[in-house]
């Protein structure tokens, strides 16, 4: 179950990273490149990505 998680979490991570990298206009070949809003809601989704990997691997 946890790697699950984990790959779920880095899943969001990169669909994150790949959505605000379009937003600032470094990958091309979409609707989404050069907008800003996607610079943002790539920002939010990495965020919810990276406490989801936090979640997954609780230090205890």
């Amino acid at each position: 179950m946890r790697l699950i998680k984990n790959l779920l979490a880095l899943i969001v991570l990169a669909i994150g990273a790949l959505w605000s990298l379009q937003g600032v206009g470094l990958v091309g070949g979409s609707f989404m490149t050069g907008q800003s809003q996607w610079l943002y809601i790539g920002i939010v989704t990495a965020l919810v990505g990276l406490i989801g990997l936090v979640w997954a691997n609780p230090r205890g």
